[in-house]
């Protein structure tokens, strides 16, 4: 009886511990206005099956889309073809399938300035292997690949999202740390095929202290684990010249200029004297930007679209309910602005029969005044 009682005490210290640690009760701020736009705006692009992730579209408008992850799909990164999806660069490369570097974990994708498709493989936590791979867009043929180290990504870690820089010379991250909680940026080197991880758990990269509530649901798991990442979207000015970042519940933008991030010999404390706020944002998870130098973020509580201008400004441009849980964004041909809803409130501690219940899944865009470049 001694020797269960222990245990009992060990397991009750354990949930108080992670409890602690880890589960957030304080509301975020509503900071969203009267839109804009009104929803009739939204156009419908597709409806899925399963929760799209993030979105890459190409100059010539060809649809790229990752399945969440966490929704256990068959296929992870497929195009989107009249409205049916195609796995690519093809089945061999889905999960479980036979080609060697085959996608574990891909959420973020993207088309740079070098007609290449780009995906960021989280390796389930840094448990797997994390690794970015580029495929050529004619071809479908691998063109880059690299296997990033436990020093660089770890276990606990999330390679969750990322930049390429115009010339497609550096590719910019964030880890979000959801476990390990020790969030921070990482700048990879095409040309040197090396990374460096950089700003870890400053304040500008940790995660805010708020709980999502998305649609009603408190993103709280058991009560005790809430989905609270560290810094998580990442954008960078059509210039190339600065990268915007943020976590999901912290209520500030930062910036930094990228010439600092590129220079291998600056230290954490250099760099940080080199971060920016730019304003209060909303509670967001991904983010672009135009050429007037403005930040597009999601506002996942109240399932809005909203845009900071340079002097961290906001104004609301879309909010409705069919935006459930907006996540990635994409500039596309003709100024559309295209738009994922991975509705993680309807998947996150969901089993996938669930989950396939809470279908369709839908894509939407939007036309804008901006003209489209890749990588936006």
């Amino acid at each position: 009886m001694k020797k269960l009682a222990v245990l009992i005490s060990i397991f009750v210290l354990f949930v108080v511990f992670i409890w602690w640690r880890y589960a957030e009760t304080e509301r975020f701020p509503d900071l969203t206005s009267s839109p804009l736009w009104t929803e009739d705006r939204l156009e419908l692009v597709a409806e899925l099956p399963m929760p799209p992730g993030n979105i890459a579209v190409a100059p010539d408008g060809r649809i790229f889309i990752t399945f969440h992850p966490d929704a256990g799909p068959e296929f992870n990164v497929v195009e989107l073809v009249d409205g049916e999806v195609r796995p690519f660069p093809g089945r061999s490369w889905q999960p479980g399938g036979p080609e060697p570097k085959a996608f574990q974990q891909v959420l973020s994708l993207r088309v740079d300035q070098q007609n290449r498709l780009w995906t960021l493989d989280a390796g389930t936590h840094g448990v797997g292997q994390p690794r970015l791979l580029a495929f050529d867009l004619d071809t479908g043929a691998l063109v880059h690949e690299f296997d990033f180290g436990s020093e660089t990504f770890g276990v606990g870690s999330h390679a969750n999202d990322f930049q390429v820089s115009p010339d497609g010379l550096y590719v910019f991250i964030s880890d979000a740390s959801i476990f390990a909680q020790t969030p921070a940026l990482v700048v990879y080197s095409v040309e040197k095929q090396s990374a460096r991880r950089i700003l870890e758990s400053d304040i500008s990269v940790r995660a805010g202290q708020y709980e999502p509530v998305v649609q009603g649901r408190p993103m709280t798991i058991a009560g005790i684990f809430t989905i609270n990442p560290g810094v998580d979207g990442i954008a960078l000015s059509r210039d190339g010249e600065t990268l915007f970042y943020a976590s999901v519940s912290g209520d500030m933008l930062y910036k930094i200029p990228t010439r600092h991030l590129k220079y291998a010999q600056a230290n954490d404390r250099v760099l940080a004297g080199f971060v920016e706020p730019v304003g209060r944002k909303t509670m967001t998870d991904g983010m672009t930007t135009d050429q007037n130098d403005n930040v597009y973020l999601t506002d996942i509580e109240h399932s809005a679209v909203v845009r900071m201008n340079s002097n961290g400004e906001r104004v609301t441009l879309l909010k409705t309910d069919k935006l459930r849980w907006p996540d990635g964004f994409s500039f596309g041909p003709q100024g559309y602005l295209y738009i994922t809803c991975s509705a993680l409130h309807d998947v996150l501690g969901k089993f996938p029969d669930n989950v396939r219940k809470m279908a369709p899944y839908p894509v939407y865009r939007v036309k804008t005044n901006q003209q489209a470049v890749a990588g936006h």
